[in-house]
């Protein structure tokens, strides 16, 4: 059982999951004006750092703020999923009676598995060395997995499929699926996995990489899945790569299907 000392400031890792279908992304956005830069992005959908946020400060009795492992779209699911904090309080807590409480006050379609003290300089987002996504597809109608996967009305190849995800491991500029007009400084990602797999009903793809950029694994997902149904060749697809235009590429998936299934960090940090 971890115990929270005493100090007057703190940085703990929050390890948790959540189904993403009720939630506008992970990230809290902003209204970027001078009247106003801290309300929240819109009316409607609420996110899971508002909602984590908000029931950390309730907890806690002061104002946390939220930095995760990354940002999720609209949608996106994630069964692995790490966030930091920083907290100040004149008396320790048990990690076990924090996340029994959180989990109380959450809502059920977020689930919290621990919270951990870490070093003053370990961070969430930036200390992670490799992220995996899984997409999920299937040509049948699936009731108990709906807002889970995205139907498909063919029967893909998944040889070629497979074929396609070798050819994608051997490019690192991913310019032709990154989302247009985002403020990153490079599209390059080192692919270490990239594989589709049946599993029961369905069509699996896995990807790991370093880093993703914006919409990246949904529209890979699209392209493969062209491949897939006889639309674009392996010769087509590295045209699409080579080409760095995001225009070339396929479609970009619906996020349904879309999850964040592991965060990985350096050996003793988690």
């Amino acid at each position: 059982m971890r115990i929270f000392a005493p100090s007057i400031m703190g940085r703990y890792f929050i390890h948790l999951a959540y189904n993403g279908a009720n939630y506008h992304g992970w990230q809290t956005q902003r209204i970027a004006t001078e009247v106003e830069r801290t309300a929240p992005l819109q009316p409607g959908l609420p996110t899971v750092q508002q909602t984590l946020e908000k029931a950390l400060s309730t907890l806690l009795r002061q104002p946390i703020a939220v930095v995760g492992c990354g940002r999720t779209d609209t949608g996106v699911h994630a069964s692995d999923f790490y966030a930091h904090f920083d907290e100040s309080s004149e008396f320790g807590i048990q990690s076990s009676e924090l996340t029994f409480k959180l989990n109380n006050l959450l809502p059920p379609d977020i689930a919290i598995f621990d919270i951990f003290p870490v070093a003053d300089n370990a961070h969430a987002r930036f200390d992670a060395v490799a992220r995996t996504y899984q997409y999920h597809v299937s040509d049948r109608r699936l009731p108990f997995r709906q807002g889970q996967y995205c139907r498909i009305y063919f029967k893909p190849d998944l040889d070629k499929m497979n074929e396609a995800a070798h050819v994608l491991m051997q490019y690192d500029d991913f310019t032709s699926f990154a989302k247009l007009h985002t403020q990153v400084k490079t599209n390059i990602c080192h692919l270490t996995e990239a594989h589709w797999d049946t599993v029961g009903e369905e069509w699996v793809f896995t990807i790991r990489s370093n880093r993703f950029l914006r919409n990246m694994v949904r529209s890979v997902t699209g392209t493969l899945l062209d491949v897939g149904r006889g639309k674009l060749s392996l010769d087509g697809l590295r045209e699409i790569i080579e080409k760095k235009d995001r225009c070339a590429a396929g479609v970009s998936m619906p996020a349904c299907g879309l999850f964040l299934t592991k965060v990985e960090y350096p050996e003793g940090e988690v």
